[in-house]
């Protein structure tokens, strides 16, 4: 079995990102721009495909129910949660479209997209992007060490210097977990 290498692996990893101080310096601007989104009066939306799916509804939970602290819930919600418009939008239009579609029914000018693909190429996911640009919408991405076309549409993007699927989804998470956690402490804890 080979347990050891692969927890020693994503140990490797997250020190890798650790030393890399222009990744700590993107995810401050990630706090940064998620509060004044909030203080303006605006949301967050998540959108990726599978276990990315899983990762996007997980941190939009954090946000709208709680994660440290017992505050008011955020305006926060993954795009894909509604099945019968994404099985609709999937067969009437395109899978392609879904995340689109979803973000020009919810989004506005000054609300953030944050969007995960570990390939940077995923068709949805970039649709979406370009999306949220024409709007106005602030981008964050997630994605593996290649970045695919994803950069092209990002304003801050995490690129995991990994090509493993799960190394880098694992590290997506913990990324996440610290974006809502600084957004959460900086917006609601006692001053």
């Amino acid at each position: 079995m080979e347990i050891r290498r692969q927890i020693r692996e994503s140990i490797e990893l997250k020190n890798k990102v650790l030393e890399d101080r222009s990744f700590i310096e993107n995810l401050e601007n990630g706090v940064h721009l998620m509060v004044d989104t909030y203080r303006a009066g605006g949301k967050v939306l998540f959108c990726g495909n599978g276990g990315s799916a899983a990762d996007a509804q997980h941190l939009a939970a954090e946000l709208s129910g709680r994660f440290y602290l017992d505050r008011p819930p955020l305006n926060a919600e993954a795009l894909h949660v509604n099945s019968s418009f994404v099985t609709a939008t999937a067969n009437d239009l395109s899978f392609d479209k879904i995340f689109e579609r979803m973000l020009r029914a919810l989004g506005k000018k000054g609300d953030v997209l944050v969007a995960f693909s570990t390939s940077g190429n995923s068709p949805n996911i970039l649709l979406a992007l370009q999306a949220a640009n024409s709007m106005g919408v602030k981008t964050i991405g997630f994605t593996g060490a290649g970045g695919g076309n994803m950069g092209k549409y990002c304003d801050i993007l995490f690129k995991v210097p990994s090509e493993d699927t799960a190394r880098i989804q694992e590290l997506h998470m913990l990324l996440g977990h610290i974006l809502c956690e600084h957004v959460e402490s900086i917006l609601f804890s006692a001053k």
